[in-house]
């Protein structure tokens, strides 16, 4: 599909959005920077927005033909993807396979227990309200309805889609001896009011381990400065390909 790329429409953490010739697509530009913890660390790694691209093109056509819809249209080259142009609803859904990161921070649990093996006996869905300055609060479903964020039927879809992409990804990703840990997935309105997935899904918003020997293969390498993160990336990456 043949478009032109126009002015910058907004610049996040990790991709450059641009409007096109068609109203209706924009063009998402995957960028090599590195953040986390809210943005108190930054860094550069030169080729991970390609990476990031190639990866979220698999996972995004992969969705498709399990019945996800998301705004993905096409991969346009390296590091820029053509998208629908959707209303971003400013909300993070967070699932949680197994314990790690804030959550053990914030309940003093252990890394590595699985939700299924504890009385919840299911995955958890959390949502996050997407706002630098609040630094992404948790948000409790009633927060989110009273602020207008959306309604209980909207959330209660989002959840459902979000476990939906779990149990699809974790197969996927287990085939290629990868563990999903976690992930964060973000969702638009399309131009008919449908929830569709957005944003991106790659090392840089889910957490991956090895399933033989439980290391880090997503950008926890940068968070806690274990280096080889690019390396990761591409085992990653090497490995759906070869599914």
């Amino acid at each position: 599909m043949e478009v032109t790329k126009q002015r910058l429409l907004y610049e996040g953490k990790g991709k450059r959005m641009f409007e096109t010739s068609n109203p209706n697509l924009i063009i998402a530009e995957f960028k090599d920077d590195l953040t986390a913890f809210n943005a108190l660390k930054k860094s550069k790694e030169a080729g991970k927005g390609a990476l990031n691209c190639k990866i979220s093109t698999e996972l995004f056509i992969l969705l498709k033909n399990n019945g996800i819809n998301s705004h993905f249209v096409e991969k346009l080259d390296d590091i820029e993807m053509l998208c629908q142009k959707v209303k971003i609803i400013p909300l993070e859904v967070v699932v949680r396979n197994i314990t790690t990161g804030s959550i053990c921070k914030r309940l003093g649990i252990k890394e590595g227990i699985y939700f299924k093996d504890t009385p919840l006996k299911a995955p958890l869905v959390e949502f996050y309200y997407k706002d630098d300055d609040l630094g992404d609060p948790l948000l409790y479903e009633k927060h989110a309805i009273m602020l207008g964020i959306a309604t209980k039927e909207e959330l209660d879809e989002m959840a459902a889609k979000a476990l939906k992409v779990n149990e699809i990804l974790s197969a996927y990703f287990d085939r290629a001896d990868l563990t999903l840990v976690d992930f964060k997935l973000e969702f638009g309105l399309d131009s008919e009011g449908n929830i569709i997935l957005a944003d991106e899904i790659s090392p840089d918003s889910a957490r991956l381990w090895d399933k033989l020997s439980g290391e880090k293969m997503d950008k926890d390498r940068f968070r806690q400065d274990l280096g080889g993160l690019k390396v990761a990336y591409e085992e990653v990456l090497n490995r759906l390909l070869k599914l």
